[in-house]
């Protein structure tokens, strides 16, 4: 992988595999769990304006999607590029600055890191060829290694983390990570140290901070009371985007959905909705609570 050193084994995420990520490429490569190798691979590069509003704001938010994930979690949004069914296109460092400066041409109001975990020494490479004159947004799963997160002090401006599970069987079933509530909550707490509570500017953007994201499972509303509760004990003054528009995607879109999670066949209801709502409002936490109409396939990138 472009951006590393020779002799380096990826112990990037929480998975920690072990795997050389400088060996050959192609059909000779060995993968990762995050089924990469040692290429530098983005599934998509554009204006996206469907994330919170002080993030895509009226231009929209420069969208940089990677290939491949650590997690894999079974009903991933993105399940095409996070399992590597649609591998994208390997690109190297000063591939993808010359990405970046393209889409703050366009009028991206940040640069926004999508699945970037398993790549951050390339990605590092690129932003340290030349400073960006937009914010750049790490958005990711939440299982991250704070290690791995410190190599991009100074360099990523906003923290855009999924606080996914507290439930630790739930994580182990949909995501095959037991250990997601302790990595996420390490995590999450290195990223407030590195860039603390939002800041925005005039017009309302986000130009600095940590801002959580949870995504609701339908017939799981007991783990997202218990994400919002570890939120509010652990992280006072980070708000929360509380998102609704669960799709059935990847394995549970498929016949016969997750075995053992017939639940996640379907969407979330009003009332589920309404639950998680409550709570958020009751433990007194700032954020953003997303429609459930905001769902389906017309909200999910196409990926080349």
């Amino acid at each position: 992988m472009s951006g590393t050193v020779r002799g380096f084994r990826c112990r990037l995420c929480p998975r920690r595999c072990n795997v050389p990520r400088d060996g050959p490429a192609g059909e000779d490569a060995q993968l990762g769990l995050c089924g990469m190798g040692r290429e530098l691979r983005i599934a998509r590069a554009a204006l996206h304006f469907w994330e919170e509003p002080p993030i895509s704001g009226t231009r929209g938010s420069g969208a940089v999607f990677f290939t491949g994930c650590g997690l894999r979690c079974r009903f991933c949004q993105n399940y095409e590029i996070s399992r590597g069914e649609k591998p994208g296109r390997a690109v190297t460092p000063g591939e993808l600055s010359g990405i970046f400066f393209s889409l703050i041409e366009q009028g991206a109001h940040n640069i926004n890191l999508v699945s970037p975990s398993h790549f951050v020494p390339g990605i590092r490479a690129a932003l340290l060829r030349q400073k960006l004159p937009v914010p750049v947004v790490y958005n990711s799963s939440g299982y991250e290694r704070p290690e791995t997160l410190r190599a991009l002090e100074g360099l990523a401006d906003i923290y855009l983390p999924d606080f996914k599970y507290m439930d630790k069987r739930l994580a182990e079933g949909l995501s095959g990570a037991e250990d997601y509530p302790e990595a996420a909550a390490a995590a999450i707490g290195e990223m407030v140290r590195q860039v603390g509570e939002p800041v925005y500017d005039k017009d309302g953007m986000m130009v600095r901070g940590v801002l959580i994201r949870h995504l609701i499972l339908p017939g799981h509303t007991k783990n997202s009371i218990a994400v919002l509760e570890a939120v509010a004990q652990a992280f006072p003054g980070i708000p929360v985007s509380l998102m609704a528009q669960y799709t059935p995607w990847g394995q549970a879109k498929e016949e016969g959905g997750i075995p053992g999670y017939p639940e996640l066949s379907r969407g979330v209801t009003r009332r589920e909705m309404e639950k998680v709502e409550d709570a958020l409002f009751e433990l007194g936490l700032d954020g953003f609570v997303q429609s459930r109409e905001a769902k389906g396939a017309a909200y999910i990138p196409e990926f080349e």
